[in-house]
């Protein structure tokens, strides 16, 4: 045998994918991260700093998700090179489908109401079986 075969052929098994190697500077990114966007909404509501109550909560819904996706990159280390991509491409998924189940479910409560057998007194309501 030459010295050819030899070999060990053990570290032929590796994986090319390179995953995230979480640090504790990215931990500690990820957490000051999440508390400064977990105080500037607090602050908002507190001092009753925006004008409307519905200009307040839509913009508490955009700091929710900008954390969302803070914590996605920080704690879970999502990103397209971890897995193949699978782990990117089942959240996406996930994200689809939790969309159209609000969606539709908020189409539906509004258009209940138009579709519901109307009642012109409210007396005939009281006196059904």
């Amino acid at each position: 045998m030459s010295a050819d075969h030899n070999h060990d052929h053990s570290h032929d098994d590796h994986h090319d994918d390179i995953g995230y190697h979480a640090t504790v500077k990215g931990y500690v990114i990820g957490f000051l991260l999440s508390v400064v966007l977990t105080a500037i909404p607090f602050w908002l509501v507190m001092g009753k700093v925006l004008p409307t109550p519905r200009l307040t909560a839509f913009v508490i819904l955009a700091f929710a998700a900008v954390q969302m996706v803070v914590h996605m990159i920080y704690f879970l280390h999502l990103n397209a090179k971890v897995e193949g991509g699978w782990s990117l491409l089942a959240l996406t998924f996930t994200g689809a489908l939790v969309i159209i189940m609000l969606a539709g479910s908020i189409w539906v409560m509004f258009h209940m109401n138009a579709n519901m057998m109307p009642m012109a007194d409210p007396q005939v309501m009281r006196n059904m079986p």
